[in-house]
């Protein structure tokens, strides 16, 4: 069943602009994430660390992710970069 209201028509076109950058944002998170757990080298875990923080806090800035489990991955990212 369409919409009937023109801003019921913008508003579901914005949800659907909205979801899909979330989700790019989020598997870009979770694929820097990923790589600075599983990088061995600890000079190349340091580099994918500063790039996986810097991700983690704009998402968290536009609200992409909460900003507690921003915090949360950044403390465990840099417990896991230390043990290398």
């Amino acid at each position: 069943m369409p919409l009937r209201h023109k801003s019921a028509q913008k508003r579901a076109r914005q949800i659907k602009k909205r979801t899909e950058r979330n989700k790019k944002n989020k598997s870009l998170i979770k694929g820097l994430v990923k790589r600075t757990l599983t990088e061995t080298d600890k000079e190349a875990a340091i580099n994918e660390f500063k790039k996986a923080v810097s991700a983690l806090d704009r998402a968290a800035v536009k609200r992409v992710i909460h900003p507690n489990k921003a915090a949360r991955l950044k403390s465990k990212l840099a417990k896991a970069v230390n043990k290398k």
